[in-house]
């Protein structure tokens, strides 16, 4: 899930995954993996200009931040 979050996010940007700070600074991937088996967990943070939301089916959503 990690992974996917980096490169979606770094391609709504424009930029390489490398430019972005890791995401562990924002999230702790694994916990976020394990909140994202149950099928009434919406997750949202910041990271890096978006606002990501991962749903349980691991859905992810990127809105601009503001």
């Amino acid at each position: 899930m990690g992974v996917a979050i980096v490169m979606a996010v770094a391609e709504r940007e424009g930029i390489t995954p490398e430019e972005l700070r890791p995401l562990y600074d924002v999230v702790d991937p694994d916990t976020l993996n394990a909140l994202c088996t149950d099928t009434e967990i919406l997750v949202t943070f910041p990271y890096d200009g978006s606002v990501v939301t991962v749903t349980a089916d691991e859905s992810i959503h990127l809105d601009k931040h503001l």
